[in-house]
């Protein structure tokens, strides 16, 4: 069997892995999803780790997972991404550099911070890219509580690269494309070319998906019948949809919900059309041609309807079947869309 790399989320509402083979045509082998109880965690932050480390054992029992080692992908609002111009340099060098050069940017620090630079052009003897830099305490928090499951970190990468990764095996060459992945918390915003992220915009706002949806009517269920603490025994299972499900084009349906109010959905496409357009405002840079849409949010009722009706350029879902082939049973709806992320951070090759 071809090797494989498993890519490996945790956000608020549950843990996601994806086992992925390496090359040229990668395959989606397995994968899964295990709900977290409310509070045990942020978008790539932990809150309890008993509560993580349990759903992991399930999640790697239950998908069939055989390796233990994994690509941890992070995404959250605490993590820094902005564009940085620096002297080029030796990549070994660049990185002795970077705290001391961009220590009056971070919020933190550099000796508590985790940096990495991701270089997207050249002029002369100047290189320009993304800096990333995260508070080191969070980072090492992640890793201590993934080892808790008795896994191995052997990375960490940003979601957002990840997903720039997985999108890239859908776009032309020389395409602009900007990919919205839209979390139940937490949504990215990737303008990319040839598979490169030109800019990357981590955006806090809350999407009412399906996940959401169902802890909130657990957690009131549990308030006015005082019934016990959430556990950890079953693993989240895609709901059939009612009759008037909505169909996506990434393939199976997309689980119907109370969704967003008009005014909920109206501030979320103001947000992410504004984002677009501070990119395509700047000097020299192309426009975009494309939005791609994936993440649970992307499923919600409303959501995709109006991005379309307010965007000026064509907008497609993609999720995981879009962009590799997949071994056996092809997950639907609202999962599809987000093992996009997930897939994106077990593709190792080209990193």
């Amino acid at each position: 069997m071809a090797k494989t790399v498993i890519g490996l989320e945790i956000t608020e509402e549950s843990v996601r892995a994806a086992e992925v083979t390496m090359g040229r045509n990668p395959t989606l082998v397995a994968y899964g999803s295990v709900p977290l109880p409310p509070e045990a965690a942020r978008d790539s932050e932990v809150i309890d780790r008993d509560a993580i480390a349990l759903a992991l054992r399930q999640l790697w029992s239950r998908a069939g997972f055989k390796a233990k080692n994994v690509v941890l992908g992070v995404g959250s609002r605490r993590i820094l991404v902005r564009e940085y111009t620096t002297q080029a340099m030796r990549p070994d060098l660049l990185r002795q550099a970077l705290p001391y050069q961009v220590q009056d940017l971070l919020p933190v620090p550099a000796e508590q911070a985790v940096l990495d630079f991701y270089p997207v052009s050249q002029d002369r003897d100047q290189l320009t890219g993304l800096l990333v830099a995260a508070v080191a305490e969070t980072i090492e928090d992640l890793i201590t509580t993934v080892g808790k499951a008795k896994l191995v970190v052997d990375e960490v990468d940003l979601s957002a690269f990840a997903v720039a990764r997985a999108a890239k095996r859908v776009a032309a060459a020389g395409e602009t494309v900007a990919v919205l992945a839209l979390g139940d918390h937490t949504s990215n915003v990737v303008v990319m070319r040839d598979g490169i992220p030109h800019f990357v915009r981590i955006i806090p706002i809350d999407i009412a998906t399906p996940a959401v949806q169902a802890r909130s009517l657990s957690l009131t269920s549990e308030d006015s019948e005082q019934a016990a603490p959430v556990v950890l025994e079953e693993v989240l299972e895609t709901v059939p949809p009612e009759p008037q499900g909505r169909r996506s084009r990434v393939g199976g349906r997309v689980r119907s919900s109370v969704g967003m109010s008009d005014a909920a959905i109206g501030d979320l496409v103001a947000r992410l059309r504004s984002t677009i357009a501070f990119y395509s405002e700047r000097v020299g840079e192309q426009p975009v041609t494309r939005v791609l849409l994936t993440g649970a949010g992307a499923a919600v009722p409303g959501v995709a309807e109006a991005l379309g009706a307010d965007l000026p350029m064509p907008v497609e879902y993609v999720g995981v079947a879009q962009v590799m082939s997949v071994k056996g049973e092809a997950p639907e709806g609202d999962l599809a869309l987000d093992l996009l992320t997930t897939a994106g951070i077990a593709m190792k090759d080209g990193r």
